[in-house]
C-alpha cells in the first residue's frame, strides 16, 4: 500500500526535515513512529527538505507498506505517539506511482517578520526586525526576484549540479494585525535550498539595513555567484504552507 501524509510541524527543536546521523529531524521522528506502528522498517520521502528551525503546515510525504490500515485510524495512532511538535493532518491511500517530489504544480512558503517585539508565544515563528523597514522599498526589492531567473547567487552549493534556474510566480507582502506579523508569501513550482531565506535577507539589506540598493540586488542576481555576502534570514521565520500537485485539486490554501 502507498500512503500519502499531510504534515504540520514546529521546526524549532529539529535540525530540519532530512534525517541526520547525530541530530533530531522531523523525518526521523516520523519514521520511528511508523516503524512502531507497522512493526517493519519504513522509508519516508518528503516533498521539501526544510532546514533547521523551519516550520510547516503543509509538508507532503509518502511511504509504502505491505500492511493496509484505514487512513483515519493510522492518523490517530500516529498523532498519539508523535511528539506534540508534529501533527499528521491527513492520511490518504494513493497510487503506487505517487511520489511527493514529482508532479508538483506549486509550493507556497510564507516568511514572517515582526517590526515590533512579538508576544513570546509568537517569537519562534518570525524574525524580529529592530531596524525601521521601508515597506515600499521592501516590495521593490522582492519584485526583483519574480519571474524565471538563474538563482545561483541565492542558493547553497549542494544543489548546483541539478541546475539553479527557478521560477517565482508571485511574491506578496501582507500584514496580519491580529498577530502583529508581516508575511512575505512566495509562490512557485520549486525553490532551491536557502533560496527564500537568502532572498529575504537580501531584501532586508535594502529595505531595513540600507546597506544595498535595489539595483545592487539585480547585479548580484545577474552575477550568478553563490559567494555573495548578502544576509541569510534565519530559519525560524519560514513556513511551508502548501504543496499542490498537477493532478490534485483537493488541498486547501492555509497561507492566511
Amino acid at each position: 500500500m502507498r500512503y500519502k501524509l499531510l504534515i504540520a510541524y514546529d521546526g524549532t527543536d529539529f535540525s530540519g526535515w532530512q534525517i541526520q546521523p547525530h541530530a533530531p529531524s522531523v523525518a526521523q521522528a516520523l519514521q520511528d513512529a511508523l516503524d512502531h506502528l507497522f512493526n517493519e522498517s519504513v522509508v519516508v520521502v518528503g516533498a521539501s527538505r526544510t532546514d533547521a528551525g523551519v516550520h510547516a503546515l503543509g509538508q507532503v510525504a509518502a511511504f509504502s507498506s505491505k500492511i493496509e490500515l484505514q487512513p483515519e485510524r493510522m492518523k490517530k495512532v500516529l498523532n498519539d505517539v508523535l511528539p506534540s511538535s508534529i501533527l499528521i493532518r491527513s492520511v490518504e491511500i494513493v497510487s503506487d506511482a505517487f511520489h511527493p517530489i514529482y508532479g508538483v504544480a506549486s509550493k507556497i512558503y510564507g516568511y514572517h517578520f515582526f517590526t515590533e517585539r512579538p508576544l513570546p508565544c509568537l517569537s519562534r515563528y518570525g524574525w524580529y526586525q529592530p531596524y525601521p523597514v521601508d515597506m515600499q522599498l521592501l516590495r521593490e526589492a522582492l519584485n526583483v526576484f519574480v519571474g524565471t531567473h538563474d538563482f545561483r547567487s541565492f542558493c547553497t552549493g549542494d544543489q548546483m549540479a541539478m541546475g539553479t534556474v527557478r521560477t517565482i510566480d508571485a511574491i506578496e507582502l501582507q500584514y496580519y494585525k491580529r498577530y502583529g506579523a508581516w508575511q512575505i508569501k512566495f509562490t512557485g513550482p520549486g525553490f532551491l535550498r536557502h533560496m527564500i531565506r537568502r532572498i529575504v535577507g537580501a531584501a532586508f539589506d535594502v529595505a531595513a539595513r540600507r546597506k544595498f540598493t535595489v539595483e545592487d540586488l539585480r547585479v548580484v542576481l545577474a552575477a550568478k555567484d553563490p559567494r555573495q555576502t548578502l544576509y541569510n534570514a534565519p530559519g525560524q521565520g519560514l513556513c511551508l504552507y502548501r504543496i499542490s500537485y498537477k493532478n490534485d485539486l483537493t488541498l486547501t490554501d492555509d497561507s492566511k
